[in-house]
């Protein structure tokens, strides 16, 4: 038996008056963070939601996503974190494709009103049963009239509770990532994926019973949830929250709370090295506290690494990984030599290889496709049999990213065999894109392809062709976009062409268009 939720509750009871959680000027102990999440798992059993259940939630890095999240599991449920930033119309497709039967959603900002989107999308999805709004103040009354709050649901609720036994294959949590094939693909990691990956860190660093983690990476995404929140929680360290990525910020919170982890994608660390302001703060203090500082989400280019190691006098370690893979499957060992644009060696447990079309091992040095077997890899993707047939290949979960081994057996990361694009370290997909292009009424085709930027590695940009007679602007489209996904989804550049390039077959040619 096991659950997820072992990583808090053992920290609570070794370390109950120890700070877990940092916002602000709040700060919750181990103890405090528990007995919330307890009267969440009450408060969903009451309200009717059964072990094995799923149970979504939408919110910012703040106290209540660690609240939530271990109370889901302490039911037995299983979680379903949403991107923050997903539209009503993609929340419902979310909902309905994890059959969640309850769905916690952030209230939000002005600026993000995610509970309004959340309402939205909840009311598209006939399968999902509960609502409940976390408003910023748990006092305060929903701002959505006839909806329950997180504030109502915990009321009263008593803050112990008998953390339902789960099964180690049981699915823990349902991370969604897009594919080539159109719409996001729930990847199924259970209790073992997650736990082991969260203890990888045993091997990866060496914890201090001081250690405090700045976690700014979304607490939705693989890197930032396992990473560092199961993992700190995991070495009973304390993590300072920020909801919004800004270097100043981030400089600002390293200074006051002795920061000792960091982890981020390369656009963070290159904001933080241009900041104008970084000079402002203590630099010496943050660099004689900061231990580490771990890199993901995209390659780290050797300039920025190299400026941020003279800047901070602290070492950037490496990592891969992907949802399906809980994420961690390589790192860079402390113990050995740091190479430089390499991702590191596989992690304890986990094998990868290097192989052509026919699934065979390619030559050292060579490239061909990383796959990957180990305790990390998912169960598959929740309901899609064929999907997930196609990426277990002669029992080898197959990335779609080309990579080589060195003659030390390092590896690197070349290329994506798919199209994908990396933009700010979000895998952002061309064909979901295009699809939703595509159901603007003017539009009649679209092909969307990355392009280089300086600031978030890769940037959106759009070819479209437009039906006879239509007259929406470049700007026009674009703004629909907006409206109508993500904010790092939507394509920033529009451009109109009356063809598109195609071969004999009638496949877009997009090695023409990255020409253009």
């Amino acid at each position: 038996m096991l659950n997820l939720a072992v990583l808090l509750e053992d920290s609570a009871r070794e370390r109950p008056s120890h700070t877990a959680v940092i916002f602000n000027e709040t700060k919750l102990s181990y103890a405090a963070v528990n007995a919330a999440a307890n009267q969440v798992a009450n408060g969903l059993v009451d309200a009717g939601i059964q072990p094995g259940d799923k149970v979504a939630l939408s919110c910012l890095n703040i106290p209540y996503f660690p609240i939530v999240y271990y109370g889901i599991l302490k039911a037995g449920a299983a979680v379903v974190p949403l991107n923050v930033l997903l539209k009503p119309r993609e929340i419902a497709y979310h909902l309905k494709d994890s059959d969640a039967k309850a769905y916690f959603v952030f209230e939000g900002t002005e600026q993000l009103p995610m509970g309004q989107m959340g309402w939205g999308g909840f009311q598209e999805a006939d399968t999902c049963e509960h609502f409940f709004i976390i408003t910023a103040n748990p006092a305060a009354p929903s701002p959505i009239e006839g909806t329950k709050t997180l504030g109502m649901l915990m009321h009263n609720q008593p803050p112990t509770f008998p953390t339902v036994q789960t099964s180690s294959e049981d699915t823990a949590v349902i991370l969604y990532t897009s594919g080539t094939t159109g719409q996001p693909k729930g990847a199924e990691l259970s209790h073992l994926n997650m736990v082991f990956n969260a203890r990888l860190s045993d091997t990866m660093y060496e914890a201090h019973p001081d250690d405090v983690h700045l976690i700014t990476l979304p607490l939705f995404h693989s890197f930032g949830q396992t990473v560092q929140m199961n993992a700190g929680f995991y070495n009973g360290a304390s993590i300072s929250l920020l909801p919004r990525f800004d270097p100043d910020a981030a400089l600002g919170i390293m200074q006051r709370d002795n920061v000792t982890f960091f982890a981020g994608v390369p656009t963070m660390y290159w904001a933080m090295l241009h900041s104008p302001n970084a000079d402002k703060y203590d630099l010496d203090k943050i660099s004689n506290t900061l231990r580490y500082a771990v890199s993901g989400g995209a390659a780290m280019p050797v300039e920025v690494m190299k400026a941020f190691d003279e800047k901070f006098k602290v070492k950037i370690l490496e990592g891969y990984g992907l949802s399906e893979t809980s994420p961690v499957a390589s790192f860079s060992r402390i113990d050995r030599e740091r190479k430089p644009g390499s991702i590191g060696l596989p992690v304890w447990g986990v094998s990868l290889r290097v192989v052509d079309e026919e699934d065979n091992d390619v030559p050292q040095g060579e490239l061909g496709e990383i796959v990957i077997r180990g305790h990390n890899v998912m169960k598959g993707y929740y309901k899609k049999p064929e999907a997930t047939a196609d990426a277990f290949r002669n029992g080898w979960f197959h990335t779609g990213d080309i990579g080589r081994f060195d003659e030390d057996g390092y590896l690197y990361i070349v290329d994506r065999v798919k199209d994908m694009i990396i933009r700010g370290g979000f895998n952002v997909y061309p064909r979901e894109i295009e699809e939703t292009l595509v159901a603007h009424p003017d539009v009649t085709m679209a092909a969307v392809i990355g392009v280089p930027h300086d600031q978030y590695g890769e940037e959106i940009k759009a070819f479209v062709v437009m039906k006879e007679g239509a007259t929406s602007t470049p700007d026009e489209i674009r703004a629909w976009a907006k409206e109508n996904m993500a904010a790092y989804k939507y394509p920033r550049e529009i451009v109109f062409r009356d063809t598109l390039p195609m071969n004999a077959t009638g496949k877009i040619l997009k090695t023409e268009l990255r020409k253009a």
